[in-house]
């Protein structure tokens, strides 16, 4: 009999030990993580690095106005711990449905606490933006970037207290790094204050009043502009000394071609879902400053 008590006391043993094992393993694991656009993929990876396992819902050259997920990205969403929201268009539909399907889903808004502005010249009858007036594209502003990042830094802190400390530290060295960005925007623009660059689509109106500047879309009401109002661009572009319009891959370029023809600029790229956010603001500001007649020092 004891000769069988001394086997069953090491399985018993063996078999706590695999299970301690398997937990100290899932809790190793980064966190399973999504987020709608590329932009933000960049925020969170700064801030969790290698606790965190980040997703996007939305791939590169999609329109993330009204993109519909595919079924691996579902089931892979049914294994998140985490989903970090930002307010554009398509969450509206499908958040409700990532909750439905994944009961233990953590949603977090990370436009909580940020003011949203109307988004320029736009009608959303029937249009772009339909949901909404306000202007989604907050993640191009880098002092609305630090508010967002203290949310997503938050969120980690709660699903994985275990690691506080290394987000803590990383999200500092983030929000110093969009300090310095913003110091180097501010710098750039100084001479700039109020002048007028042109686009086609108003995405980057927090962008612009960031930095004192005077966005122009060319777009109307979510539309390509018709013959009267092209011809009422192409006379304030020549009026405002207009030498670029700036123009995201999501949208056709075809009348920002007519107008730089009309005014021999140029159609220059900038895409507000870039997975390089904080370069990719620089170059802008480096453009705008090149090309920005009558102000440069």
């Amino acid at each position: 009999m004891s000769k069988h008590k001394c086997l069953i006391i090491p399985y018993s043993i063996l078999m706590l030990a695999l299970a301690l094992q398997g937990a100290w393993g899932s809790s190793a694991a980064p966190l399973p993580v999504f987020v709608s656009i590329l932009p933000q993929k960049q925020i969170v990876q700064q801030i969790g690095k290698d606790r965190v396992d980040v997703q996007v819902m939305v791939p590169p050259g999609a329109n993330p106005h009204v993109y519909e997920p595919r079924p691996a990205q579902m089931a892979a969403l049914s294994k998140a711990s985490l989903y970090f929201s930002i307010g554009i268009e398509f969450e509206n539909v499908w958040l409700p449905k990532f909750s439905a399907l994944n009961r233990q889903l953590h949603v977090v808004a990370t436009d909580r606490g940020i003011e949203k502005q109307p988004l320029q010249n736009h009608d959303h009858a029937g249009g772009d933006h339909a949901q909404s007036h306000s202007d989604p594209h907050i993640w191009l502003s880098p002092p609305l970037i630090k508010i967002m990042a203290a949310t997503i830094r938050d969120a980690l802190v709660r699903a994985d207290p275990a690691h506080a400390a290394q987000f803590d530290r990383h999200c500092a060295t983030l929000l110093q790094e969009l300090d310095d960005l913003d110091q180097r925007i501010r710098r750039l623009l100084a001479n700039h204050r109020g002048g007028r660059f042109m686009v086609f689509h108003p995405s980057w109106g927090y962008f612009a009043n960031t930095y004192g500047l005077i966005q122009v879309p060319v777009e109307i009401a979510g539309k390509e502009p018709k013959p009267a109002q092209l011809q009422k661009l192409i006379r304030q572009a020549k009026e405002w000394d207009i030498r670029v319009i700036f123009v995201q891959p999501q949208f056709s370029s075809r009348s920002a071609q007519t107008i730089t023809g009309a005014i021999g600029g140029k159609v220059v790229s900038a895409d507000p879902y870039a997975p390089d956010l904080m370069d990719h603001l620089l170059r802008l500001a480096e453009e705008i400053k090149t090309n920005m007649p009558g102000k440069n020092p």
